[in-house]
């Protein structure tokens, strides 16, 4: 065949229009202008003859985690990972006890340790983190996961991934884009689950680090975990992550915070076809209700600019036929039993901003 023409024939097959591969390619989004926009968008920059076309290699699509893809409330999953942490490895260290974060920390006061702050949160992280190889730090999240349950849902926490979300991931990858998850949680910590859970593989998590060395234990290759913080993920450090590992600009990003606000920024001030979209809490019932005024997860900032800046905002309550899916594969559109029954969730959401490129 003339290297012309096959250059053609492998763009066409990889280039396939989303509207070809499935009759609903988004089940589990009620139909409203949320789903209508983000498949409208897919559709134009997967089509060859459209003019928003975009290649392949620029198919680059980045997800916040938490309350992005699986839920934040009443805290961060990692740092219910840490708190357990801390009480195991309290007793080794007494000085604990009178030093914050950690004193809040082992009296569950969950006001104490908001109080210290990112800074209080990352050396929480890094102290408990800290001491063990890469290998011994991954089997103790996993043992973790396999133990831990959600304090309101009786669940695994790797259980309270959203389905509308995880699906979106799987029709992103069907039409050639790479997903990327970008977030302030641990970058070893979700490189454990994201793969079996989300069907991201770890070098396409970019996360908060602590620094590590390379050392040679019982005649092997380690990385050994040390109490330093390297990389912080979150609000500016989001694009910058971006930009260091990924090295290109997205085109797609989904987060739920004001701490994405930068990473939405970022994407959607590039030139050609983007799609900027927040995930918004609304529904107390299914999952959670908080925005402005919540300790985890604020949304306020990106709330107030969404309209302005052309991003769209998903109601978690209008927009999602479903939130979780429980003991189901990545991309699965089928409820597992003993699914909650949410069928009788409205049809619709109110008009999201749209902006025309």
């Amino acid at each position: 065949m003339h290297r012309s023409l096959a250059f053609l024939a492998a763009a066409l097959m990889t280039s396939v229009p989303a509207r070809t591969l499935s009759a609903d390619p988004l089940p589990g989004w009620n139909d409203g202008p949320a789903k209508a926009r983000i498949v409208s968008f897919v559709e134009a920059v997967t089509t060859p003859t459209s003019r928003d076309f975009v290649p392949p290699a620029e198919r680059i699509a980045v997800f916040d985690n938490d309350g992005t893809l699986w839920t934040e409330q009443p805290m961060y999953f990692q740092l219910a990972f840490i708190l357990d942490r801390v009480a195991a490895l309290a007793p080794a260290h007494p000085e604990w006890r009178t030093t914050e974060p950690f004193k809040s920390a082992i009296a569950r006061d969950m006001a104490g340790v908001a109080a210290t702050g990112e800074h209080g949160l990352m050396e929480l992280m890094a102290a408990t983190h800290a001491g063990m190889t890469s290998e011994e730090f991954a089997e103790t999240v996993r043992q973790w996961l396999e133990t831990a349950r959600h304090p309101r849902f009786g669940r695994r926490y790797d259980e309270l991934t959203y389905a509308p979300m995880r699906e979106l991931l799987a029709w992103l990858r069907a039409n050639g884009f790479k997903t990327y998850i970008v977030s302030g949680g641990g970058v070893e910590f979700m490189r454990v689950f994201a793969e079996s859970v989300y069907g991201v593989p770890p070098e396409q998590v970019i996360g908060s680090s602590i620094q590590t060395k390379y050392e040679v234990r019982d005649g092997g290759p380690v990385f050994v975990r040390l109490p330093q913080l390297d990389f912080v993920d979150d609000k500016a450090g989001k694009p910058v992550g971006i930009h260091k590992f990924i090295g290109r600009r997205p085109i797609l990003a989904f987060g739920n915070s004001d701490g994405d606000f930068e990473m939405l920024e970022y994407t959607t001030s590039g030139a050609g076809p983007r799609l900027g979209a927040i995930v918004r809490h609304d529904d107390a019932k299914r999952e959670y209700a908080y925005d402005r005024k919540s300790h985890v997860g604020r949304l306020d900032r990106a709330l107030d600019e969404a309209a302005r800046r052309g991003w769209l905002v998903v109601s978690m309550e209008s927009d999602w036929r479903r939130v979780y899916d429980y003991g189901t594969a990545p991309g699965r559109d089928r409820p597992a039993a003993g699914m909650q029954d949410v069928s009788s969730a409205p049809a619709a959401s109110p008009a999201s901003p749209v902006r025309p490129r």
